[in-house]
This record gives structure tokens, sequence and C-alpha cells, in this order.
């Protein structure tokens, strides 16, 4: 039944108007609390209110993009107390995460993640931030599967939009790329030393540092609007 295989090689409309649109919301390109109007998405976008219609849907499920009575569709506000919570939540699971792939790091893993550790220092290095959210996502991808945490890796996924939302946000800080390659790295390290306890307490770290960065960018954001 070859015949009936389907080509996905390539992605279809939606998915590369899903890209972009995503990628907007999240480099800042569309400012929390801004109107989301089809007719000029569709302009922007040169693509029909159709497909439009169909991504700004599934952005609302992703928490990129919220519903407003009698305004319509506009960028999803960052909640402080939400934002705080996606904190926890990633310094719970990656914390285990990054203590199990520890005890079962294996030479080719190890590799692995350094191989994307590299990506995600050149990216850093060019400034190309949305090779940077693209590699990050990546190693954390490695590390879940190779500690053999996929369910908790698919929690984390489900709320990727919003992480790399608050990723390019807590970039943006002067300072921020040497700062966060040293806190991968250590982390790095310990796994590969397969020392469990000083992998949790790297994670644990590098998320209470982004969680402060991104909570004050938030604060100052108020402020400035105030």
């Amino acid at each position: 039944m070859s015949d009936l295989k389907i080509d996905r090689t390539t992605k279809t409309l939606r998915e590369l108007t899903l890209d972009k649109l995503r990628g907007a919301i999240v480099q800042g390109y569309f400012k929390p609390g801004a109107r989301l109007v089809e007719r000029t998405l569709c302009e922007e976008l040169g693509v029909s209110r159709t497909v439009v219609r169909e991504v700004l849907r599934h952005l609302e499920t992703e928490g990129l993009v919220e519903i407003v009575a009698r305004h319509g569709p506009i960028v999803a506000r960052l909640d402080p107390s939400q934002v705080g919570e996606i904190y926890e939540l990633r310094s719970l699971l990656e914390a285990h995460a990054a203590a199990a792939c520890a005890e079962h790091a294996t030479p080719a893993l190890v590799a692995r993640l350094r191989d994307t550790r590299r990506m995600i220092e050149a990216a850093f290095a060019s400034g190309d931030v949305p090779r940077v959210l693209e590699h990050t996502e990546q190693f954390y991808d490695a590390m879940f599967e190779g500690a053999g945490k996929l369910v908790s890796l698919g929690v984390v996924k489900s709320l990727n939009a919003r992480i790399n939302r608050l990723r390019a946000l807590t970039i943006a800080t002067p300072g921020r790329k040497d700062e966060s390659n040293r806190e991968m790295n250590a982390l790095l390290d310990a796994i590969e030393r397969r020392d469990a306890k000083a992998a949790s307490a790297a994670s644990c770290a590098h998320i209470k540092r982004v969680s402060e960065l991104a909570l004050s960018a938030l604060a100052q954001q108020e402020e400035a609007s105030a």
C-alpha cells in the first residue's frame, strides 16, 4: 500500500503560517495585549482568512493568544503569577530529569548534548535568537529522553510556546549570553560526570535565575506602560 503513503517532507501552508506567527509573538514583534486583526494578518502573511483563523485558534491553545469580548484575538499578556507557576513546574520536572539523565548518561548522549550546546553558543554569538530557542528545545528534548522521562517531556512540550516566549525575554537581558552558557555547561558537566545531585542543583539554579530575570523584565514593562 505504498501508493497511499503521505509525503511529509514539506510543511503545509497552515504549518508555515503557524510557525511564522508563533515566532513573531515569541520574539516580541507583536507585543502583549496587541490586537491581532485578521484582515491585517492576511495581508502581512499573504494567506487566506481561513488559514489565519485556524492558526489563531491553535495559538490560543498554546497560551499565546487570548480572545477578548468585543475586541477579538489579542496577544496574551504575561501574567506574573502564571509565569511564576511555569517556572515552578519547570524546576520540578527539569531538576528531576537532569538527575535521572546523569544517572543514565552514556557517551553517545553526552556527545549529543555537547553538540547541541555548541550550536546554542554559536547561535548566541551570532545573535540568532530563533536558533537559540530551537537548539535549546533540542537540548532539553535530549535530556528528558536520556532520562527516560517521556511523560514529563510531554508536559514541558505543552508549555513550550510560553517557555520560549519567556526565554526570548530573558535572552535579551544584558550579559545573559555568557551567564546562560555558564549555567547550562555546569549542568552538562554534571551529567557527564554522572553526578545526579549536582545535575539537579545546576538545573534548579538555572531555573531560579531565569525566573528572576523574567519577573524583573515583566515588572519593568509594567512600570513603563504605567
